[in-house]
């Protein structure tokens, strides 16, 4: 496709940009396939605004058959006449920016308009800016991600007595969600790894996604059993889950989804293991929201933080009625108990919801940063991720097409990811020294989820990214997190290094409402991240005033 097509107007003079926490500024606007560029042109050091088309979420236009007078910006006095109409545009993006563009000319303000409402919403990946991002400082010969199945196998050697890395989806056949290469347990042969697929919701049968090294036990996936109203079962998934706990007394099961939810999926053909099929699991239920409601939930929040009625009162009734808090304590508390369950108790467990493409890859993230020191790094944080996320199969470009300020009804949105890095940052903010990255870098992952330079959240699984070469054509979002500027600048300088757990309080009063990214573009926003840099500058001199 040629961009041009899709731009009638590319360039326009005397526009005015107003966004947050910045004066307006007077200059020209640029329409490129993938960027609004605006440069102004007041005296002194120039201002530039480079956004990404993708991370517009919606957009509001206005058009004014006024004349129209310059104003403060005039050079040639009061009363200059630039047009006999104008427009204005309202941006709102993806990561609650909201941006206003004053442009001069009826006709100009509406193709800008439709230029900008066409290439925000491509829908052909091939076509998307990461594969047109070329830094000088990256090649596409370098190394395409940070961490795989393969490798977490090779670096944990305690997996190699009874667990194996098994190749049977190296065609996507089994599975089109999960990598080529999975981690099952050792007594157990492909065959039955491919039985057991059929009897689970997209093929995805239970993997291992975490080994706890002092006591055994495991973290498993998957997405629910295929029992259906004919309570039909599947002896080959029976002893893959059978072999899981071999040599246990029992294991436990976690749903993600309330007792009655999951009979109501029995009876549309999905389901729930039996206790006369799986006898040494156990059940529990923990009831999580996804889907639209969650994509509700963040609506209302940002709403409610857009309430300009400047009434407390109001403003933490909204707050209460977006519920955006009571899913991040309900994520916390279920991660809470599957740690509790590995960590305290030495049971294996096994996650599902009814797909096991998101509220599952969401508690177990957060049990694995709970209980494993090595996922509190930086690189760990990020090596995490990458397993759990774009390898194990959410779907970023389904769940990420949109954010909170999209006027079209949300499909398959849900912000599930953003739910995790909230989550994350609770825990941050309630074990400051415990994690060794900085807020900056969720905040940075925030926005890359849903616009990005890099091909690291493209597609919503492995198989889509391998068919349009993703790791051959884009560069990796999480290897240029670690290069040395950004590994400082991402680094937690408070950081130490613990072995101990970390129990996040879930208690109403100790949750917070995560300031840092829904009141950045604020003046309250503003002056904590400067607080926050001020912070990691005195540490860092301290740290090279005692090595000195």
């Amino acid at each position: 496709m040629e961009f041009s097509e899709h731009i009638k107007t590319a360039n326009v003079e005397d526009v005015v940009l107003r966004q947050p926490l910045q004066p307006p500024a007077r200059g020209t606007l640029c329409v490129t396939g993938h960027h609004l560029l605006f440069s102004d042109r007041e005296e002194g050091p120039s201002r530039q605004v480079l956004l990404l088309l993708r991370n517009i979420d919606a957009i509001e236009k206005s058009v004014e058959n006024l004349s129209v007078y310059s104003g403060q910006f005039s050079k040639a006095g009061r009363g200059e006449r630039l047009s006999d109409s104008s427009g204005t545009i309202t941006i709102k993006c993806k990561d609650l920016r909201v941006l206003q563009l004053d442009i001069p000319g009826m006709e100009r303000c509406l193709n800008i308009a439709h230029s900008i409402e066409t290439l925000s919403c491509l829908d052909r990946v091939s076509e998307m800016y990461p594969f047109f991002y070329r830094p000088p400082d990256l090649s596409l010969q370098d190394q395409w991600g940070i961490s795989s199945p393969e490798q977490h196998y090779r670096q944990t050697k305690e997996l190699h007595n009874s667990w194996r890395l098994s190749s049977v989806n190296r065609d996507y056949s089994v599975c089109p969600s999960y990598p080529p290469a999975v981690i099952v347990p050792k007594n157990v042969d492909d065959d039955v790894l491919k039985k057991s697929a059929k009897f689970r919701q997209g093929g995805r049968f239970p993997v291992l996604c975490y080994y706890h090294r002092k006591n055994g036990a495991v973290i498993m996936r998957s997405s629910q059993p295929l029992t259906g109203a004919n309570r039909k079962h599947c002896r080959e998934d029976e002893q893959l889950l059978h072999a899981v706990i071999e040599g246990s007394d029992k294991g436990y099961i976690i749903d993600t989804r309330s007792s009655q939810q999951a009979q109501q999926n029995r009876m549309a053909g999905g389901g729930f293991e039996s206790k006369s099929s799986y006898s040494r699991w156990k059940r529990l239920h923990r009831q999580m929201e996804r889907g639209k409601a969650l994509q509700e939930s963040l609506i209302k929040l940002v709403e409610a933080l857009g309430d300009a009625s400047h009434n407390m009162d109001r403003w933490l009734s909204k707050l209460d009625n977006s519920k955006w808090l009571s899913h991040v304590q309900m994520a916390l508390l279920t991660a809470g108990l599957l740690a509790e369950c590995v960590e305290r108790d030495g049971h294996s467990v096994l996650v599902h919801g009814s797909e096991g493409t998101d509220c599952s890859l969401l508690i177990s993230t957060l049990a694995q940063l709970i209980v494993d020191p090595c996922c509190r790094s930086l690189e760990g944080f990020l090596a995490l991720l990458e397993r759990e996320w774009v390898q194990a199969g959410h779907p970023f470009q389904q769940r990420c097409g949109h954010s909170a300020y999209s006027h079209t009804r949300p499909q398959q949105e849900s912000p599930v990811f953003l739910l995790l890095l909230d989550c994350v940052w609770q825990l941050w903010n309630q074990f400051p020294l415990a994690l060794g990255f900085s807020e900056a870098l969720l905040l940075r992952l925030a926005t890359e989820a849903y616009a990005s330079d890099y091909g690291t959240f493209l597609c919503n699984n492995h198989q889509e990214r391998w068919a349009l070469a993703v790791t051959e054509n884009t560069h990796c979002l999480f290897q240029a997190l670690l290069r040395p500027r950004e590994r400082e600048y991402y680094t937690n300088s408070l950081y130490e290094h613990t072995e101990l757990a970390i129990w996040p309080s879930v208690h109403p009063q100790s949750l917070q409402l995560w300031k840092g990214f829904f009141l950045r573009w604020t003046q309250q926003g503003r002056q904590l991240e400067e607080a926050q840099e001020e912070i990691r500058t005195m540490v860092m001199a301290l740290g090279k005033l005692a090595l000195s």
